[in-house]
């Protein structure tokens, strides 16, 4: 192994006492505990119903919880050194049995266990290392359909409550909330729960910077890690996971921006340290397991507004050994960073059935020259007074702990000391502490909480304004408070928490507050108050819609560039989707609000967009339609007021539209905006219009656009025009015209028909296009594609392996040119894959994805549907008027489903429309896309492909 100078990595714990180790972490009396992850990937005694594409398995049945429930190989291993053989440790299970557990949490006199569907605490209070009986049932409902998401990582907060994640191809269900990916918190005293931010990804790991913000890992290359703020809403694989569960989100947060990313696309176990053992440059640094980059990285954490950016800083750990897996990191009371590592071979999903090594496990010590020994450690016989003074501590495990064993004891006695430290601290860090543990020990009081909101500590003041809006409901002396320091706080992290609040707290108390955030205009370009604050906008726009709506046609917060170009455009959006007639009807109290020109114009986008969001297609909202038609008489001519006012049945804006679809006066985006808009009307759009635009001497955006629009309601007579028109069309147009015709059985089959009679060529029609007609399954139209391609569905196992051999050979006849290599790329691939930050986003980025491996990439290109990623599937949808339409989910809402074919052709549906939408096995990346080159081409593109990095 490889570490910085001046580091050392020792092997705490191996085989067999530790085996498969997924979570580690240490008691208060010192130990090392680790849960050993034996029964992955399939739970015992349950049968498998089915398992889809994603890895997720339906079984026969909920298990029981233990001890009821079928017994699994996983265990809970306390490690202590052995006074008969000094230097060595000795191993002994707390608990045995489990049954696909992942995570652990000491507390409360016992132990909290993750073991999916349950939350389980195991009792423990004589401290005996033997559970003192059956496990409580905290929660229930965590899904258990893949082994690699399960919810995980469970964590301490600083405010007492237990957090954890939860990954992305499971969906929990408890008390009614459910969610596939995002960070969840329980409270063992209350035994509330809640969903604290959704999205995320695969999330294996968080951890709390010294301020008590959360960080949580991904599984997205190019990232390490996510800020979790409370309530909200983060980036997810739309077309994998579905939609944010709130529709009217609006919007999502994505990662923490990093720069020169390095390694593999999974990061792990991530923590902030905070030790005192490693130098001074590395503390509050990101230290995180990069799984498939067998390593341990650090990175560099700064403010950016009320978040952070972050950037790749060196490596901690570099194993040089393929089977290193660390899955698992944490801080020792010695201050060091210990690591688990899975140890083993595989690091993809295994098949189900696959024959598993369960036989090794390590756990390795990364130290900085030489660590004071600890010895004879057990903070729980501490006094409350030196827990109090443990809170100083340099090495944060001791602080972290202390507070644990004060939230259990609940001592009245130290709260006064915590609120004298709270008050009198000269830094942030020993405040935060001493307001922490005086909320889990019972000391803090609302009273108390109004004056820390005058406390000289930014950080404090925003962690005061957590805790106050933790339980939803303020006395009116702090509601004015909060309303106080919306109006005067200097801190976006301080005004960012407002906005968090704000949407948990009662019209009342929250609308004051929002809009002196809006007022103040600060926070237009912080990467995340905008959106923190339509959030709590949103929560209340219907419960108190007369005051939202007030409040957004007031000067004072119309004059705000917050309120223009954030909030007002989004509150219309969500009124409009609504389809109720009081929400209409403070629509058209937003439209006819004051607003400037740049303003009214993302406004009536928006309302555009919430109008497609409406329940059903066919709408009556005569209370926004009289506000437009006010607004029509000073711009009878504007085209987005036309698309609006046709779209809520007006004839006359209906002939507006057509006209500016066909004026060839007109800009072609401004055309491509009418005639998109026509495509959405009901069946009496003028489809023959639609065809002549596409078939006649017009822009190719213009063309492309009637086609798209024309395939809703254009007739088998009009798809035998655009047939006999093909051979004229210029390429891009016969490529749509192509997808459209092949949408429907009897176009296609026309289509089809031309290429029999050699009036269209045979070389014109790709493989991805007949997957299409293959969907129809029609034996004519079968026949008519055996007769000119063959076998649609592909080569051979045999034909395939002999491709890659032939290929193979002639990489290894010599080297490949970068420069031209790139030109072959632009030209083959780039119009869906990313590379070096180039190219399209149809399919994965390839810059982080195994691209050394030559064998794997040869394969994956000359059999693309041997493994596709799950977020690249692709999906086959029916509509009720008879199409199939193909391609890769890049988009959904709660109404329409955004297609993206393999020529990047966007298609939006509506799913009223839908009658199936279904998985394809078929990859959207077409077979054959190597044969065509020459061997010098061939390595060119290779070399291309593998380069680690561009050189100019």
């Amino acid at each position: 192994m490889t570490v910085p100078s001046g580091f050392r990595v020792e092997l705490v714990a191996a085989e067999p006492e530790v085996r498969q180790p997924v979570a580690i972490d240490f008691d208060d009396r010192g130990r090392l505990w680790v849960m050993q992850y034996l029964q992955y990937p399939n739970p015992a005694g349950l049968k498998r119903v089915k398992v889809d594409r994603y890895s997720r398995t339906v079984y026969d049945r909920v298990p029981e919880p233990p001890p009821r429930g079928p017994k699994g190989d996983d265990r809970l291993t306390i490690l202590e050194p052995d006074a008969a053989h000094p230097g060595r440790l000795k191993a002994k299970d707390f608990v045995s049995g489990l049954n696909l557990a992942s995570g652990f949490a000491f507390g409360h006199g016992g132990v909290f266990v993750l073991q999916a569907p349950y939350l389980l605490f195991y009792a423990d209070r004589d401290r005996d290392d033997v559970p003192d009986g059956d496990p409580d049932v905290c929660l229930r409902g965590f899904g258990m359909e893949d082994a690699h998401s399960v919810a995980n990582s469970l964590t301490w907060g600083p405010d007492g409550w237990l957090y954890g994640c939860q990954g992305s191809t499971v969906t929990a269900n408890i008390r009614g909330i459910e969610f596939q990916q995002g960070v969840w918190r329980y409270h063992p005293l209350t035994r509330k729960f809640e969903l604290f931010c959704e999205g995320g990804g695969n999330s294996w790991g968080l951890d709390f910077d010294r301020h008590g913000e959360l960080l949580y890992s991904t599984n997205v290359g190019g990232y390490t890690m996510l800020h979790g703020v409370q309530g909200g809403y983060y980036w997810k694989s739309f077309g994998k996971h579905g939609a944010l569960h709130n529709p009217h989100a609006y919007g999502y947060f994505d990662h923490v921006p990093h720069e020169h990313f390095v390694g593999g696309h999974v990061t792990v176990g991530g923590i902030v340290y905070l030790g005192d053992n490693f130098p001074a440059r590395f503390r509050d640094r990101y230290i995180a397991a990069d799984l498939l980059g067998h390593a341990v990285r650090w990175h560099e954490i700064t403010p950016a507004g009320s978040s952070f950016r972050s950037r790749h800083g060196g490596d901690l750990l570099l194993a040089n050994d393929t089977w290193f897996a660390p899955s698992d990191v944490c801080l020792g009371p010695d201050g060091c960073v210990y690591v688990a590592d899975w140890h083993d071979a595989r690091t993809a999903h295994p098949d189900p059935d696959a024959e598993w090594d369960r036989s090794n496990g390590r756990v390795y010590r990364i130290a900085y020259g030489d660590p004071r020994p600890i010895s004879g450690l057990d903070l729980s016989r501490r006094s409350s007074a030196e827990l109090v003074r443990l809170l100083l501590h340099p090495n944060e495990w001791y602080a972290r702990t202390a507070r644990r064993i004060l939230a259990d004891r609940r001592d009245p006695e130290v709260n006064l000391p915590l609120r004298t430290l709270v008050r009198e601290a000269a830094a942030d860090e020993p405040a935060l502490q001493a307001l922490w543990t005086l909320y889990v020990s019972g000391g803090f009081t609302e009273a108390f909480g109004r004056e820390l909101l005058s406390h000289r500590s930014a950080h404090v003041r925003r962690c005061t304004v957590r805790l106050l809006g933790d339980d939803g409901r303020l006395e009116p002396a702090t509601a004015r408070e909060l309303k106080r320091l919306a109006e005067q706080d200097s801190s976006p992290v301080v005004r960012g928490q407002l906005a968090c609040t704000a949407r948990r707290l009662p019209a009342a108390d929250a609308l004051p507050v929002i809009r002196a955030l809006i007022c103040r205009d600060m926070d237009a370009n912080d990467p995340h108050i905008p959106l923190l604050l339509w959030w709590a906008v949103e929560r209340h726009a219907l419960a108190a819609r007369t005051d939202v709506t007030a409040m957004f046609c007031d000067s004072g917060v119309s004059r705000s560039g917050l309120s223009r170009t954030v909030l007002k455009p989004r509150l219309t959006r969500r009124y409009a989707a609504e389809g109720a007639a009081t929400a209409d009807e403070s629509c058209a109290a937003l439209l006819g609000s004051r607003m400037i020109d740049d303003e009214r114009e993302r406004v009536w986008e928006a309302l555009e967009l919430g109008l497609r969001d409406r329940p059903g297609i066919a709408m009556r909202a005569p209370a926004i339609l009289e506000a437009l038609r006010a607004q029509a008489l000073s711009s009878p001519d504007h085209s987005t007021l036309s698309r609006l006012m046709a779209r809520l049945g007006d004839a006359a804006a209906r002939g507006r539209l057509l006209v500016s679809a066909k004026d060839s006066r007109r800009p072609p985006a401004a055309r491509v905006a009418a005639i998109e808009a026509l495509g959405d009307l009901p069946a009496t759009a003028p489809a023959s219009d639609l065809l002549a635009l596409a078939t006649g001497d017009e822009p190719e955006a213009v063309r492309i656009a009637a086609l798209a629009a024309w395939a809703r309601y254009g007739t088998e007579a009009q798809a035998g025009e655009l047939v006999a028109a093909y051979p004229r069309l210029p390429t891009s147009v016969k490529a749509r015209g192509r997808s459209v015709l092949f949408s429907r059985k009897a176009w296609a089959g026309l289509l089809l028909r031309a290429v029999d009679a050699g009036r269209v060529p045979v070389n014109d029609i790709s493989a991805e296009e007949l997957f299409t007609v293959a969907a129809h399954a029609d034996r004519d139209l079968d026949a008519l594609m055996r007769k000119h391609w063959g076998n649609v569905r592909g080569a051979t196992p045999e034909e395939r392996l002999a491709e890659v051999r032939r290929l193979n050979n002639d990489l290894r006849g010599g080297t490949g040119d970068l420069k031209a290599g790139k030109a072959l790329y632009t030209k083959h691939c780039a119009t869906c894959h990313r590379l070096h930050g180039e190219g399209g986003a149809v399919g994965p980025d390839l810059t982080h994805a195994n691209r050394g491996d030559r064998d794997f990439l040869l394969i994956s290109l000359v059999d693309p549907s041997s493994v596709i990623r799950k977020e690249y599937v692709t999906h086959i949808a029916d509509t009720a008027d008879g199409r199939v339409v193909t391609g890769v989910i890049s988009a959904q809402t709660a109404t329409t489903v955004t297609l993206i074919d393999a020529k990047a052709q966007v298609t939006t549906l509506n799913r009223a429309d839908l009658t199936s939408l279904r998985e394809s096995t078929v990859s959207l990346m077409p077979e054959g896309l190597l044969k065509p080159l020459k061997p010098q081409e061939l390595r060119d593109l290779f070399a291309y492909l593998q380069a680690p990095t561009i050189k100019p």
